[in-house]
């Protein structure tokens, strides 16, 4: 038996047999054009050719998997159709005299190079779709056919990768899982595979290895794992883990609709956290509360440039409207440190995690905050919307921000365009600094909601993006509990509501400390939100400073004093309330 590991990128497990899938080779080669206004001419036939396919692509899979997750395709059209890609397509057949679909493989080659080298891996996963339009404009310049994706029943599909264009064209029928030797759970493909609930396992490595085709295999696709030719022991192990995640399945289903009360009464809210239009699918399937965290940046970043007013507007009100009137909170653009596109530069400094970044890109480009900001309120109208500022760190930035609302608002007025008058404005607590002074910026906002992976990082000075610090970053760390506390009774003691949205929120052992803190929200990644709510209704908290001991919030000593706070606190919300 062979063990291959990949990483995780659909749940699932699979008994079939490997199948292996070679891509057609494309052969381009660098030659000198007699009529280079010929080759434009094949550009330019290849781009209209593209673009036809990809609208069909696009209405035939909003069928099968919806719209918000067939808008791939309208990425695909976006990047054929990037003024940058087809200018320098363009540039090079001229310049260089050399054929079109030379010169679209170069361009494209390196347009993915640069996507290559991103921080963040969102935009490293858009290399794949790079490739994709390229190969597909390629194909029409070389007025070749289309490859056809023939498998036997009950296939276990392997190859390198695998792109978009490719997923949405197998036979569920017969393709029963996906292995591929690259690729990433971000990629395009990755999610179209969760969307069609296709098992999938990808960047297996070279491990995965074409004499293995034809062979007895299963997929772990929820530990990310291929068995070769298993033994005995391995299928009746795989046979009853796939039982019992059914039997998760079907018990995490039931709590579909029911409210996340534990055994003794005390209610949490369970939102999600998602990066845009495309995972509301996934909120709506866990039955999320609401939107926890919707951050916005990712919009800025799929963009080739700051994205207008209406493209803004567009997208807030379709997440809006899906929800339904449940509460929905859009985080103000996050850019910056490991999330900047290449149309921005800033000089933040050798540590741009401590540089101009989030709020602070706001406040230096007022204009940026301002579309934004507009766009937000014209969609308030759609539902049930409240804004998140981040990385505050002084109550001055909060009347700054606010005096940019109003300002916005008057214009809206001016305008006579409509907006909500019972918009949330709320903010990250992500620095020692705001829980420092959590209790005078409680007083300015509506609610907070606590972002622990930056509050842990700048807590405990450890670079979270570095993975030789993984055994200092402790999630249970006192001083990191403690400061979430702080924050939590700050907002309580002003009658404000407080969440919880960095991933430590999904920690079902930490479940218990965050209701005996009296967190109202905790948001988390929609595939954690039955875990979550499951592990709540199983708990009861007969003590709460029981369990803040026990966690390290407050020593055993103070329990007698913190018990007497503990009622102040309640009788200064109950007065804030009112007030």
């Amino acid at each position: 038996m062979e063990r291959i590991k990949g990483k995780a990128a659909a749940g699932g497990i699979i008994f079939g047999r490997l199948a292996f899938y070679r891509r057609d080779e494309q052969i381009v080669k660098k030659r000198r054009a007699a009529r280079p206004d010929i080759e434009l001419q094949k550009y330019e036939y290849a781009i209209k050719q593209s673009l036809e396919e990809l609208d069909k692509l696009y209405e035939q899979e909003i069928q099968h998997i919806g719209r918000d997750h067939a808008d791939i395709f309208q990425i695909h059209k976006m990047l054929i159709e990037d003024d940058e890609f087809v200018s320098k397509t363009r540039g090079i057949i001229t310049s260089e005299s050399c054929t079109a679909d030379y010169a679209v493989e170069l361009a494209a080659s390196q347009l993915a190079g640069e996507l290559g080298r991103a921080a963040d891996d969102y935009i490293r996963a858009r290399t794949a779709d790079v490739k994709d339009v390229s190969r597909r404009l390629i194909r029409h310049i070389q007025n070749t056919p289309e490859q056809q994706l023939t498998f036997a029943e009950n296939s276990i599909l392997c190859s390198f990768d695998l792109e978009p264009s490719e997923t949405v064209r197998l036979d569920k029928q017969k393709v029963k899982a996906i292995c591929t030797c690259y690729g990433t759970v971000n990629s395009h493909s990755a999610i179209l595979a969760r969307t069609r609930n296709i098992p999938a396992v990808v960047a297996l490595g070279k491990s995965l290895s074409e004499e293995y085709n034809g062979a007895e295999a299963i997929v772990d696709g929820y530990a990310g794992v291929l068995y070769i030719d298993p033994d005995s022991a391995t299928k009746r192990r795989m046979k009853e883990k796939r039982e019992e995640e059914g039997r998760k399945h079907e018990l995490l289903m039931r709590l579909r609709g029911r409210k996340n009360i534990t055994l003794d009464g005390t209610e949490l809210q369970v939102y999600a956290n998602i990066n845009g239009v495309i995972d509301l699918k996934y909120a709506e399937e866990n039955d999320a509360g609401g939107i926890g965290l919707l951050r916005s940046e990712f919009l800025y970043l799929k963009n080739d440039g700051f994205p207008d007013e209406e493209l803004q507007f567009y997208t807030y009100r379709r997440v809006l409207e899906r929800m339904g009137g449940k509460r929905v909170i859009i985080r103000t653009l996050d850019m910056g440190a490991d999330k900047n596109p290449d149309y921005y530069s800033s000089d933040s400094g050798e540590n741009p995690a401590m540089g101009v970044r989030s709020i602070r890109i706001c406040f230096e480009h007022p204009e940026i905050f301002r579309t934004q900001l507009r766009a937000l309120f014209r969609a308030s109208v759609y539902g049930r919307l409240a804004i998140l500022f981040p990385m505050i760190i002084d109550p001055e930035e909060v009347d700054t921000a606010k005096s940019m609302v109003d300002k916005v608002l008057a214009e809206l007025d001016e305008e006579g365009i409509p907006y909500s008058h019972s918009v949330e404005l709320g903010i990250m607590i992500e620095t020692p600094a705001s829980v420092m002074l959590s209790d005078e910026l409680a007083r300015k906002v509506d609610f907070f909601s606590v972002g622990t992976n930056d509050l842990e990082q700048y807590t405990l000075a450890l670079d979270r993006q570095n993975s030789m610090f993984d055994k200092y970053c402790r999630p249970h760390h006192k001083a990191l509990l403690r400061m979430i506390k702080i924050a939590a009774d700050s907002a309580h003691r002003h009658g404000k509501w407080v969440g919880v949205c960095g991933e430590i929120g999904a920690y079902t052992d930490l479940t218990e400390v965050f209701l005996a803190m009296g967190i109202d929200e905790i948001s988390v990644s929609p595939n954690q939100i039955l875990p979550l709510r499951r592990k709540i209704r199983s708990l009861t908290l007969a003590d709460k400073l029981d369990v803040l001991v026990r966690y390290g919030v407050i020593r055993p000593e103070e329990r007698d004093n913190y018990q007497s706070f503990e009622g102040a606190l309640r009788a200064a919300s109950k007065v804030a309330q009112k007030n």
